[in-house]
């Protein structure tokens, strides 16, 4: 297991940008003057994907079978070194990509399956569905669902492989789902002795530490170790923190080689370009996730079914007086059967809260204070699971204050920030 640090190969980079920008006059860490407008310029950062540091991993690909574990997110950005952030339309219009599966092949990589995790390959099904395995249309490939039958590999999935590359962007929450996908299959490859290759990509939520700490009677695939709600780092990192801390069965450990970020750390602003998940569409409903994904083991519907999903909250059994605003969920992408479907619900709009570097519980309080039957408020089993414990719901229903209840995640957010300071790899310069 190794953090591929200082690799170079400039020929070979200078090669596979000409061959997806399709563009020869292109400078490698260059934007044509034309592509940015002075509005923009500003807006620009640099971080670096670790799919798009191909000199990095292509070497360790080479003349080997690959399964690949991969969404709609595994891209490989054509603006070079650069991934151009902002709200600009004029900009974001240019960003362009291929899909990881897509490039690797059309340079003779031998990508033989890709494994699909929640949401899917090609990211479209709704949260909790299963997947089915299948075959991709655009590229032949055998798809194989870990979120169908089986969600880790089974040694048969996985025979006549060298090597399994996972490329899948995550928020740095933990009840969303794709971290747990991540140790299932490092757990396998590790049965199967395969090396398993993690591409690093930045982590929206990365600049803080917070929420109720998973506790080991309630762990399952909305959280399989004992960290916070909001754990503060990329997806490669904690890969690493899950082989050295021993986290996976039996005391496995995978031959783990993390290709990492260039030019981000934890403070980089980092605007996703692509969904993570059908219900994640912007970065207001990402910073926002934390907080309202709560509302998931609940009966409050928090904006599936709408164009705001995780930016509003509400039901049509909490107390209409109490709100201003109000909607109704109806069936869309992502959301075929939304909680109080048709339904009008009185609640809270949130799409214009300022950049939050907390998990708020605000919100839960304030529907649960003003819900006209409380005793339907709760999923029990389904609340526990999200909330990694059971003293929240009761906190909650026995009406102590935020800051009351927060001052019970203490002990627990400062033990696991000394073991997360091993493996942080992107500080400030």
């Amino acid at each position: 297991m190794f953090f591929l640090f200082n690799f170079k190969s400039t020929v070979l980079l200078w090669f596979l940008v000409l061959a997806s920008c399709g563009n020869p006059t292109r400078k490698i860490g260059t934007i044509p003057e034309n592509m940015v407008s002075a509005k923009a310029k500003d807006s620009i950062l640099k971080p670096v994907t670790a799919a798009n540091r191909t000199a990095l991993y292509l070497p360790l690909l080479k003349d080997k079978d690959i399964g690949m574990v991969a969404n709609q997110t595994s891209v490989i950005f054509k603006n070079s070194e650069y991934e151009i952030q902002g709200a600009d339309p004029e900009i974001k219009k240019e960003i362009n990509y291929t899909h990881s599966v897509d490039s690797l092949l059309s340079l003779g990589i031998r990508i033989k399956k890709v494994f699909a995790p929640e949401h899917g390959f090609r990211g479209k099904a709704d949260a909790g569905e299963k997947i089915k395995d299948g075959t991709d249309i655009k590229t032949g490939l055998p798809i194989i669902s870990l979120y169908g039958k089986n969600r880790k590999p089974t040694q048969d999935q996985l025979t006549n492989l060298d090597v399994v590359l996972f490329d899948i962007q995550d928020v740095g929450v933990r009840f969303y789902t794709y971290i747990a996908t991540l140790q299932l299959v490092m757990e396998a490859c590790a049965e199967k002795r395969i090396p398993i290759i993690v591409l690093d990509r930045p982590n929206p939520n990365a600049h803080y530490v917070d929420g109720p700490t998973m506790e080991t009677e309630h762990t399952g695939f909305l959280g399989m170790t004992e960290i916070p709600l909001v754990y503060g780092m990329t997806i490669g990192e904690y890969a690493q923190m899950i082989n050295e801390e021993g986290w996976l069965k039996n005391s496995y450990k995978a031959d783990l080689t993390i290709i990492p970020l260039k030019n981000w750390t934890y403070s980089t602003e980092y605007s996703l370009p692509i969904r993570p998940s059908p219900n994640l569409p912007n970065d207001i409903a990402i910073n926002l996730y934390p907080s309202l994904g709560l509302f998931e083991g609940t009966t409050i519907n928090a904006g599936r079914g709408t164009e705001f999903q995780f930016q509003r909250y509400g039901a049509s059994f909490l107390d209409s007086t109490a709100y201003t605003f109000s909607y109704v969920p109806k069936p869309n992408f992502g959301s075929k059967h939304p909680k109080e479907e048709d339904k009008t619900c009185y609640g809270q709009n949130l799409s214009e809260i300022p950049k939050m570097n907390t998990v708020s519980l605000e919100w839960i309080i304030d529907a649960y204070q003003n819900c006209t039957d409380k005793t339907r408020f709760f999923n029990t089993k389904g609340f526990t699971k999200h909330a990694g414990t059971e003293k929240l719901q009761k906190q909650i229903e026995a009406g102590l204050s935020e800051t009351e209840i927060k001052q019970t995640w203490q002990k627990d957010l400062e033990g696991f920030k000394k073991v997360r300071a091993k493996y942080l790899r992107y500080h400030n310069p």
